[in-house]
């Protein structure tokens, strides 16, 4: 039984803007995960405010990179459905249900 059997005759759908995000992900998430941490990184060193504030603004920048994260996320696993949308399309297996008949009864609609 083959399992993959693709649909003849269907043409596969030119890559778009899909590959594009999904090439620049690692240096987005890279990039807006660094700055967060060296702008914390920079606060704590400096000594320009008390523990009380910078723990506020660091549990703000931690949360503000779990939702960036997050953002991401969600882009990447849509780019990733558009990816199998436009691929080879499959031929299902076809499913006839235990009362299937295959003489035709009838017209569909009765005078």
């Amino acid at each position: 039984m083959d399992y993959f059997r693709k649909l003849p005759g269907y043409k596969r759908s030119p890559s778009g803007l899909e590959w594009q995000v999904l090439k620049k992900l690692p240096l987005t998430l890279l990039l807006g995960t660094a700055l967060p941490a060296a702008f914390l990184w920079i606060l704590h060193g400096s000594g320009l405010i008390d523990a009380v504030l910078y723990d506020r603004i660091f549990i703000m920048t931690v949360s503000l990179v779990i939702l960036f994260w997050t953002f991401m996320m969600v882009i990447a696993i849509a780019a990733f459905i558009i990816m199998l949308m436009k691929g080879p399309a499959y031929v299902a297996d076809p499913y006839q249900p235990a009362d299937f008949n295959d003489k035709d009864d009838g017209p569909l609609f009765r005078d």
